[in-house]
């Protein structure tokens, strides 16, 4: 009996995982990964869309760009992925097709940040607005939508890191999928049964706070100094590889290694380097972009849109009285004159 007490005791100390990830209305399948991905999204483009109006550019715009940087990213993040954890799809007893499955998780963080900086590009060169100044805009919405991601790696027990007793360790199951055995993504754990490790460390939920963490400092070290030329951006590469770097060392799961380390401790280390740089750098270009070079290209701005508007109704009249200002003073008043003396007319003479 105390030996149950205890194990309930442990129990009720841990965080619980959910039981799936997947639901089904029909045969549409409801995946908690993609929509935490998708509430990332909108979360990134109502912060930077206030961020941007605020710092003096159009209305709308940061919506335009999402919708290239976007896809863009989402492609760039898989294949991420896929090169760096090739061994997941290639090979002997590998599908390939299962590199197209977006759906079952898998998307690197930095094939992200490089596709969609492409395509953030494309739509800034086509409104002639600059792109670092966009991407300071758009810098603490996309460290909060990776914190919005990280609920999905939640809901998908994946991102854990080894055996842990302390109190926020998490408890992670065995699912069963009875058409697929072997794809636990899918499945629905039944009775709660521990897997060997658990409960593990929650680092997906370490890297969660973080990334709220740094999108917290890098919006008051904006309001603080008047970051400007891409420094926000800077500071939170610098902000979340430090982060991802202590992270990422803590984590179990399969991963290629160089020279001993995970990959993604390398892209840490190398990315954080050349933020710091960058935000160094870039403090010589002066002070934030000012406000007239953030507004598009095709797009009117205010002031301008009024004077057009009221140009149409003035000009009229400027032609009306263009032949009277013509006219010599000394003709205009012996005309006045004239006919002050004799109002009447010929024919009463």
């Amino acid at each position: 009996m105390a030996d149950v007490n205890t194990a309930s005791a442990a129990f009720l100390a841990t965080i619980p995982s959910p039981d799936q990830g997947v639901w089904h209305i029909g045969p549409i399948p409801i995946r908690a990964y993609a929509l935490c991905i998708i509430a990332g999204i909108i979360a990134a483009i109502w912060l930077g869309e206030r961020r941007w109006i605020a710092r003096g550019g159009t209305k709308g715009t940061v919506i335009d760009v999402a919708v290239f940087a976007v896809p863009f990213g989402l492609v760039g993040g898989r294949l991420y992925h896929v090169i760096t954890d090739n061994q997941l799809y290639f090979g002997e007893g590998k599908n390939p097709l299962n590199a197209l499955k977006i759906w079952d998780g898998g998307l690197g963080i930095w094939g992200a940040i490089a596709l969609g900086a492409v395509g953030a590009l494309i739509a800034c060169r086509r409104r002639g607005i600059p792109l670092p100044a966009m991407a300071d805009a758009l810098a603490p919405g996309i460290v909060l939508a990776q914190a919005i991601g990280r609920v999905g790696n939640y809901f998908n027990q994946e991102l854990y890191g080894a055996h842990t007793d302390l109190p926020w360790g998490l408890e992670i199951y065995q699912r069963y999928n009875p058409t697929n055995p072997d794809d636990f993504l899918n499945g629905v754990a039944i009775g709660h049964v521990p897997l060997p490790d658990s409960p593990v460390h929650p680092t997906f939920l370490y890297e969660l706070l973080w990334n709220v963490g740094v999108a917290l400092l890098i919006i008051w070290a904006d309001k603080k100094f008047r970051l400007g030329h891409g420094r926000v951006f800077a500071l939170y590469v610098a902000g979340y590889t430090a982060g991802r770097f202590w992270i990422e060392l803590m984590r179990t799961d399969s991963a290629n290694h160089i020279l001993g380390l995970r990959v993604n401790v390398w892209t840490s280390i190398l990315l954080f380097a050349a933020a710091i740089v960058y935000f160094v750098l870039a403090a010589k270009r002066g002070p934030r972009e000012a406000p007239e070079t953030l507004w598009s290209k095709d797009v009117p701005r205010e002031e301008d849109a009024a004077a057009l508007a009221s140009s149409p109704s003035e000009e009229p009249e400027r032609e009306e009285h263009a032949d009277v200002a013509a006219v010599p003073d000394t003709v205009r008043d012996s005309a006045a004159d004239k006919a002050t003396e004799d109002p009447k007319p010929d024919s009463e003479k």
